[in-house]
């Protein structure tokens, strides 16, 4: 198998993983409070990590440029990430788990629209096509569904937010060795999420027998393990044909909330999800219209 191809394999199965995570955040959410779900989930990540980065720390320091110290980047990126996964859990406790991956999906729309607006530039002829695709998308989604409910709103403040972190991260991640950062990152999320839980739910931390086994999923294989494979996988393959996988993400959600918890999406909802995906393809394409403008990446899971 040669390089590039690994590095599809590689990506498809990271896009298969993140997938995954809508059902099992839905699922877990009925056990756990969304702050403590989150702050298990990280602390999981951090400690599965932990050793790679241990065996690289050398060759880590080696590649970090001097400039702005790690710590305030990955605390940065950690309020970004943990604004995302907060607001996606919350989410999930009110919304379908593919409705909220197809919404979710919008901030590879979201990302060159916002830089387009604070950077007064005309609006590129993808975003004009994507932005009402999106809309009807999601409108077919939510008629299919029933009446918006809350955790539809919950869902859109997650693309915003991971729109936001996209865009952070494009602006520090060259500062810093990739495994440093996503370290330094990840621990600002357990830490963040580690002060929410303790506020919020001082008295619900410890998790009931029956989390445990999701959550070493979420921490493990969907958090600590595609880290590693995305890094690995995008030294091989571009960013265009990385984004053209990543769109596909909502779909592995629809599928694997099919699976596992039995939700299913008729034929208005497939016809919005549809739209949802070619609007994000399309917002691809705009923000690869301006070398300044940063390549979405994946959504939160």
């Amino acid at each position: 198998m040669s390089p590039h191809s690994l590095g599809l394999l590689l990506l498809v199965l990271v896009t298969l993983l993140w997938g995954s995570t809508f059902a099992v955040v839905k699922e877990l959410g009925e056990l756990l409070p969304p702050a403590v779900l989150i702050a298990w989930r990280f602390l999981i990540a951090t400690l599965a990590l932990l050793p790679v980065l241990l065996l690289t720390r050398r060759q880590e320091a080696e590649s970090s440029p001097p400039g702005r110290p790690l710590w305030r980047d990955g605390l940065i990126l950690g309020a970004w990430l943990i604004a995302g996964y907060g607001t996606q859990t919350i989410a999930l406790q009110t919304t379908g788990a593919n409705r909220a991956a197809f919404f979710t999906a919008l901030s590879v729309v979201l990302v060159p629209l916002w830089l387009t607006v604070a950077q007064r530039r005309p609006l590129p002829w993808g975003l004009w096509l994507a932005l009402p695709l999106a809309v009807g998308g999601l409108a077919l989604l939510s008629w299919e569904g029933g009446s918006l409910v809350v955790g539809d709103a919950w869902a859109l403040a997650c693309a915003v937010t991971y729109a936001g972190f996209i865009i952070a991260l494009e602006r520090t991640a060259s500062r810093h060795g990739a495994l440093r950062f996503t370290m330094a990152q990840l621990l600002a999320v357990t830490a963040l999420a580690w002060v929410w839980a303790l506020i919020a739910e001082p008295g619900a931390l410890w998790p009931p027998a029956a989390a445990w086994g999701p959550l070493l999923y979420l921490g493990v294989a969907a958090t600590a393990v595609t880290t590693l494979l995305q890094t690995v996988g995008q030294r091989r393959v571009s960013a265009a044909e990385a984004s053209l996988i990543y769109a596909l993400e909502p779909v592995a959600a629809a599928l694997f909330s099919f699976l596992l918890i039995g939700e299913r999406i008729g034929l208005r909802g497939a016809v919005g999800g549809l739209l949802v995906v070619v609007a994000t393809l399309l917002g691809q394409r705009a923000g690869e219209a301006h070398p300044e403008t940063p390549t979405p990446q994946a959504e939160v899971s």
